[in-house]
């Protein structure tokens, strides 16, 4: 399903304005949400508008949602929904997600996705004047397990850039989002938090991540509570084989067009 959520603005300026909905000399629409993701949700409605008026006919009825919380992980809005009985009644045999918007003619088929896992780290430390050298402070806490999680987003963006055969989806990104914590400028605050976002390749062990997370807050002397905003589970990649009468389905229609298998 789309969504209609977007990300926040970053600044009310251009160029061009967040909320200005320009088109330029290309007919591109420059607005919050244009790419991500509100582009797919027109084709999705110009999709089924064109089969509505060829007259065709299907043996299943088609369902879109357009959610309201995707950016946020789906907690109140999708989440909750599936557990409904509103839901289980529609009785889904096979969904599509929202897949990705292309500048080009080539539309990207995506069968597997990574887990998005959102850490907040909760550190815990010795507080005092900011006079005094404290042993066992939150901000040595923090600058430990910073410098782990971007040492460990380092090796991945060398992975990265080392094969030519790999993009973005065969990686881990790890990235620094948000972090916060003291009361005044001269005083070492009981507690700081940093929160990062992960989103764990496929063949990644999820367990010997976490183990290994915690691992870095033991050895830093402890007092580090973990919070997951989201903690995804790995899923198994889609086969595209004979195997899945839904691949198979979705291929012969898709018969007519340049079809790149693995794409």
């Amino acid at each position: 399903p789309p969504h209609r959520d977007v990300v926040q603005v970053l600044g009310e300026n251009g160029p061009p304005p967040p909320f200005g909905a320009e088109i330029d000399d290309e007919g591109r629409i420059f607005a919050r949400g244009t790419q991500d993701m509100k582009c797919v949700g027109m084709q999705y409605l110009g999709a089924i508008r064109a089969l509505k008026r060829s007259g065709a006919k299907f043996k299943r009825t088609i369902h879109i949602s357009f959610i309201a919380d995707e950016e946020m992980g789906g907690r109140y809005g999708m989440r909750p929904f599936v557990h409904t009985a509103a839901f289980k009644n529609l009785n889904i045999g096979f969904s599509l997600d929202e897949g990705l918007a292309s500048p080009t003619e080539v539309l990207p088929v995506f069968y597997a996705e990574r887990s998005v896992w959102r850490i907040y780290f909760q550190i815990s430390g010795t507080a005092g004047h900011g006079s005094l050298l404290l042993k066992n402070t939150a901000g040595e806490k923090l600058n430990y397990i910073v410098n782990k999680m971007m040492s460990m987003r380092a090796q991945e963006l060398r992975k990265l850039e080392n094969n030519p055969e790999l993009t973005i989806g065969d990686v881990t990104t790890i990235n620094l989002t948000r972090a916060g914590g003291g009361v005044q400028s001269n005083v070492v605050p009981p507690l700081l938090m940093v929160c990062f976002d992960v989103r764990l390749a496929i063949d990644v062990d999820q367990i010997e991540f976490e183990k290994k997370v915690h691992q870095w807050c033991n050895d830093v002397g402890g007092g580090i509570e973990l919070e997951y905003e989201q903690k995804r589970p790995r899923v198994n990649p889609t086969p595209t084989d004979k195997s899945n009468p839904f691949w198979l389905a979705f291929e012969s229609a898709t018969n007519e067009f340049t079809f790149i298998p693995g794409a």
